[in-house]
C-alpha cells in the first residue's frame, strides 16, 4: 500500500520538514540493531535504503550513517561505526527483500563491507532517467511526481563526525521518507512507457556488477596535468599522486585533504631536491607537508632516478579492451566513428526518451569505435556488445544503429564529423 500523503498533481508543492512519525532515535546499541530487525520483518514490501558517506573526508567507501524504512515498521536510524560485527540480525531479514536506493551504486559497497546485499533493487535514479525525467535528483523526482520539496540540507557534510546534530539526522531521515512513494510513482511510469524490464534488467545489472579494478592511469586524472609536457615531469606527478593515495588509504583521509592536486602539478614541473626546496613549492608548506616531506622527496627523487624506458608517454595509452577508454584525438578514424555512431544512438535516444549514456554506456561506445568488429554486422557487434557488459534492451535498441554507423566506409565519417 502506498504511503503517499499528497500526489505531483501540479498543485503548489509541499515543504517536507520532518518525518512523518517524528525524528527516530539513532541506534548505537546492537540490542536496539536487533528490535529493529525485528520491527522490520514484521513490515511489508521492500525496504526503502540509504547511506550517508564521507567521500570529501575519507579515503574508504564506508557508510557512516543508514537509515531505512518499511511500511509498516517505520523509520530507523542506524551509526555502524559502533555495531561493525553486528550486523548479521539485520542482514538476515533485509537481505531477503528489496532494496529501494537513489543512484544504488554509490552506496552498495559501503552496506556490503557490512554484510548487507540485496536479494533484489530498485534505483529510483535509474528508473527516473529511463522515464525520461529531465532531472532526476531526489529533491526534483520528489517535486515532479510526489508534490514534495525537500529542503537543501547535510549531504556534503562530514558524516564520519561525532556527534552527528539532529538536523543532519532529520535531513537523513527525509532521504528514505518518500522513497517507497518514489519507488511506485516510477514503477508505474516505467509500465506505462512499456521500460518496466529495461528497469529491471539495469537494476539487475547494477545489484551483481563485480567492483572494477583500479585503473593503472588513474593519475592521469589530476587536474591540470595537461600542463606537464615532458615525460620526467609526468612521472614525478605520477609518484606523487600514488604516494598520496598510499598515506591515504593509510590514514583514511580523502586523498585531495591530503595533498591538494595543484601541489601534485606544481611540484611535477619544479621537481624539488631538498626540504627548503619543497616548502617553496604552493601546497606544500603547512605543518602537515612539513611532516610528510621525505616521504613527498622520495617520491619526486623515486621520479628522477628512473630509467627513461619506464617514464610515462605523454598521452595514456589506447586499450581497446578495457573499460573507462579514452576519447580519441580529433580527426582519426576513431573519431569519426565515434562522431557517425552518436548521430545514430541520438535519433534512438529521441525516440525511446532515454538519454544516450544509458542507451549504451560511453566508454564502450568509444571502445567500439576505437576498434570496432570486422566486418561490422549485426551478429559481430551483438557479440561485442555481449562482451562489453550491455543489457539484452541495450542490444535490441543498439545494434542496427551501430551497424549502420561502423559499416560506412571512413570517408563518409569525414564528410560529416
Amino acid at each position: 500500500m502506498s504511503e503517499v500523503r499528497s500526489g505531483g498533481d501540479g498543485s503548489e508543492p509541499v515543504p517536507l520538514l520532518a518525518p512523518r512519525e517524528g525524528l527516530p532515535p539513532l541506534i548505537e546499541q546492537a540490542n536496539d540493531l536487533a528490535a529493529a530487525a525485528r520491527a522490520i520483518e514484521a513490515g511489508t514490501g521492500p525496504l526503502a535504503l540509504d547511506a550517508e558517506r564521507a567521500s570529501a573526508y575519507r579515503y574508504s567507501a564506508r557508510a557512516y550513517l543508514i537509515q531505512l524504512r518499511r511500511a509498516g515498521s517505520g523509520t530507523f536510524l542506524i551509526d555502524p561505526i559502533p555495531l561493525r560485527g553486528s550486523f548479521a540480525p539485520l542482514a538476515t531479514v533485509i537481505n531477503p527483500l528489496e532494496w529501494v536506493l537513489h543512484a544504488a551504486d554509490q552506496d552498495l559497497p559501503g552496506l556490503a563491507e557490512l554484510g548487507l546485499t540485496p536479494t533484489a533493487l530498485f534505483d529510483t535514479e535509474l528508473a527516473s532517467r529511463l522515464a525520461g525525467l529531465e532531472r532526476v535528483g531526489l529533491a526534483a523526482i520528489s517535486e515532479s511526481l510526489l508534490g514534495f520539496t525537500l529542503a537543501k540540507g547535510h549531504g556534503a557534510a562530514d558524516w564520519s563526525s561525532r556527534p552527528l546534530p539532529s538536523s543532519w539526522l532529520n535531513y537523513a531521515a527525509l532521504d528514505v521518507e518518500i522513497l517507497l512513494d518514489l519507488r511506485e510513482a516510477l514503477d508505474q511510469e516505467l509500465a506505462e512507457q512499456g521500460k518496466r524490464e529495461w528497469a529491471a534488467e539495469e537494476f539487475e545489472f547494477v545489484r551483481t556488477r563485480p567492483a572494477l579494478p583500479p585503473s593503472p592511469e588513474r593519475w592521469r586524472r589530476t587536474a591540470n596535468i595537461h600542463t606537464i609536457r615532458d615525460k620526467r615531469g609526468l612521472a614525478t606527478a605520477r609518484e606523487l599522486w600514488f604516494t598520496r593515495d598510499m598515506v591515504a588509504e593509510q590514514e583514511d583521509i580523502a586523498p585531495k585533504r591530503i595533498l591538494p592536486d595543484s601541489a601534485i602539478v606544481a611540484a611535477a614541473a619544479r621537481r624539488p631536491r631538498t626540504a627548503a626546496d619543497l616548502r617553496t613549492v604552493p601546497g606544500f608548506g603547512g605543518p602537515r607537508q612539513r611532516r610528510r616531506a621525505r616521504v613527498w622527496l622520495d617520491a619526486v627523487e623515486r621520479a628522477r632516478t628512473l630509467p627513461g624506458s619506464q617514464l610515462p608517454p605523454l598521452r595514456a595509452p589506447a586499450d581497446s579492451t578495457a573499460r573507462g577508454a579514452a576519447r580519441p584525438r580529433p580527426g582519426t578514424d576513431a573519431a569519426n566513428r565515434l562522431s557517425a555512431v552518436r548521430k545514430e544512438l541520438a535519433v534512438v535516444s529521441d525516440e525511446v526518451s532515454v538519454p544516450v549514456e544509458n542507451l549504451l554506456a560511453p566508454d564502450l561506445v568509444r571502445r567500439l569505435c576505437a576498434s570496432p568488429p570486422e566486418p561490422a554486422t549485426s551478429d559481430s557487434l551483438m557479440q561485442a556488445l555481449k562482451e562489453g557488459e550491455a543489457r539484452p534492451w541495450q542490444i535490441a535498441l543498439a545494434v542496427q544503429p551501430l551497424v549502420t554507423a561502423l559499416s560506412a566506409p571512413v570517408s563518409a565519417y569525414e564528410k560529416d564529423a
